[in-house]
C-alpha cells in the first residue's frame, strides 16, 4: 500500500481503516471520548515504515450500546487475522484501549508481537489503588460514575453530561462528535453492564512494551511497582512526558519519536 492512501475493511461490521506501508502492521485502539482520528498524526508519524490500522471502538458511534468484553476480545482477533494472517501485529493502546488491547493480547499472545501503550497501565491492580490517596479515588470514582450515570440515563442529557466533563477534563476531541454512547466502558467498570470487567486478568504481558505517560497529571493510572516492572522486562521500556492524558496529541514529536526509537531503533 502506498503511504498517504487509505483503504477501509469491514470486519464483522466494524470498518477497518488501513495507510501505510511497511511488514509491520500496527493496530491502533483508542479510549474515551476519542474515534479513530485520534491517532491522525500518529499514521502520519509512522505510515513510512509500517501499515497503520485503526477503527473507531464499537458503540462509540455506531453498532451495539455495549460491546461485552469477551466479544471485543473476538472482534480483535478477527481483525488482527484478516489484516495480519501470516504474522503478529504491535498493538498501540490509549485509554480503554489499553483495557481491552491488554485483555486481548494476554488471551491471544501468539497474534501480538509487542505493545505500545499510552498512559494506562495495571488498571485493575491493588497496588494502583493503594497508591492513590482519598483525594485520588474521590476524583476517579466521580467522573467515572458520573460518565456511567450519563450513559444509563442516555438522550440529549447524557450527551449534555458527556460534554460537560469532556469540557472539564480538557479533552481535544471535537466536542460535536462526542456522545452518551461513548461511556459504555465506565457502565461496564461501575454497573456490571454487558457482564461488566471483573474477569478482567490482571495486566501482565508476556511480550515486550514501551509505556508512555503523561506525567503532569493530577494523578496517574499505573503505580509505581508496575512502572518498575515494566522497566525492568527486558526488550521493554518506559518513558514519562510533560504533558496530560492525551499525550500524542500533547506532544506529538515526543512521542512519534520514542516509537520510533523503540520500534526501529531510529536515533
Amino acid at each position: 500500500m502506498v503511504a498517504g492512501t487509505e483503504l477501509c475493511i469491514t470486519v464483522n461490521g466494524t470498518d477497518v481503516w488501513l495507510q501505510g506501508q511497511g511488514d509491520e502492521v500496527i493496530l491502533m485502539l483508542h479510549g474515551w471520548p476519542d474515534t479513530r482520528a485520534l491517532w491522525d498524526g500518529t499514521v502520519a508519524a509512522l505510515q513510512d515504515r509500517a501499515t497503520c490500522a485503526r477503527l473507531t471502538l464499537p458503540g462509540f458511534e455506531s453498532g451495539p450500546a455495549v460491546t461485552r468484553l469477551d466479544d471485543m476480545c473476538q472482534l480483535l482477533r478477527q481483525i488482527v487475522d484478516r489484516i495480519s494472517p501470516d504474522k503478529p501485529v504491535t498493538l498501540m493502546l490509549h485509554d480503554w484501549g489499553c483495557m481491552f488491547g491488554y485483555e486481548f493480547a494476554m488471551r491471544h499472545p501468539d497474534r501480538v508481537a509487542r505493545v505500545v501503550a499510552v498512559d494506562v497501565g495495571d488498571h485493575n491492580s491493588g497496588a494502583l489503588r493503594r497508591e492513590w490517596g482519598l483525594k485520588e479515588k474521590l476524583s476517579v470514582v466521580g467522573y467515572q460514575v458520573w460518565l456511567a450515570l450519563a450513559w444509563k440515563w442516555g438522550g440529549r442529557l447524557g450527551t449534555r453530561m458527556t460534554r460537560a466533563m469532556a469540557r472539564w477534563l480538557r479533552c481535544p476531541s471535537d466536542a460535536g462528535r462526542i456522545t452518551h454512547k461513548m461511556n459504555y466502558p465506565y457502565a461496564m467498570q461501575w454497573f456490571g453492564a454487558a457482564g461488566g470487567l471483573k474477569h478482567a486478568a490482571p495486566v501482565q504481558l508476556p511480550m515486550p512494551l514501551l509505556f508512555v505517560y503523561g506525567a503532569r497529571k493530577p494523578f496517574m493510572f499505573h503505580s509505581a511497582k508496575w512502572l518498575d516492572r515494566v522497566a525492568a522486562q527486558p526488550g521493554s521500556a518506559v518513558q514519562g512526558l510533560p504533558c496530560g492524558h492525551w499525550v500524542m496529541i500533547s506532544r506529538p514529536e515526543a512521542f512519534h519519536a520514542r516509537v520510533r526509537s523503540w520500534l526501529w531503533g531510529e536515533a
